[in-house]
């Protein structure tokens, strides 16, 4: 597989697009300062999108374990869930690694006619991003558990100071 020489070869660079191309999906002073900031602790949401994206990238590479590729992109897509992005925004950053591969390798894509390596590691890329949707469903939906667990503790803590109800733990 001709196309996995070149992915391998120039993964540095891809990963510095993708990262920059998902940073850029962010409000323009917090996408700054993912760049700019190296610190994990200072940027804690930059270091884990750079370590998140580049083991996605080495899974993409090898066996496509699905329990290992969750474990990459839950806190990405966690992270997104939370800060309210729409369901195509929190996981359409997934499609971007496409657009960094064939602005990277277009060249080489072409002038070796690797199309249909290119097309069958894009397919990965939109099972890549299937999974994604499921993990972010399933951070939306323990939101509104959350929530709702909240709202109810709420009422029963406004209902017992009022002396309406026993004091019940929910």
């Amino acid at each position: 597989m001709l196309l996995r020489g070149l992915l391998v070869r120039n993964k540095r660079n891809i990963l510095d697009d993708w990262f920059r191309l998902l940073v850029e999906t962010y409000p323009a002073d917090s996408a700054q300062f993912m760049k700019r900031e190296n610190d994990p602790f200072a940027n804690p949401l930059g270091s884990s999108a750079r370590t998140g994206i580049e083991a996605v990238f080495d899974e993409l590479l090898g066996g496509m374990d699905r329990q290992a590729l969750t474990d990459f992109l839950d806190p990405l897509i966690r992270i997104r869930a939370i800060q309210s992005f729409s369901p195509s925004q929190a996981v359409g950053f997934i499609f971007l690694l496409k657009k960094s591969i064939r602005k990277i390798l277009e060249k080489d894509v072409s002038s070796q006619g690797l199309f249909d390596e290119l097309s069958a590691f894009e397919m990965k890329i939109d099972e890549l991003v299937l999974l994604g949707f499921d993990i972010f469903m399933e951070c939306r939906e323990k939101i509104y558990q959350l929530k709702e667990k909240e709202v109810k503790n709420r009422a029963l803590l406004a209902f017992s100071q009022e002396g309406l109800i026993g004091n019940r733990p929910v």
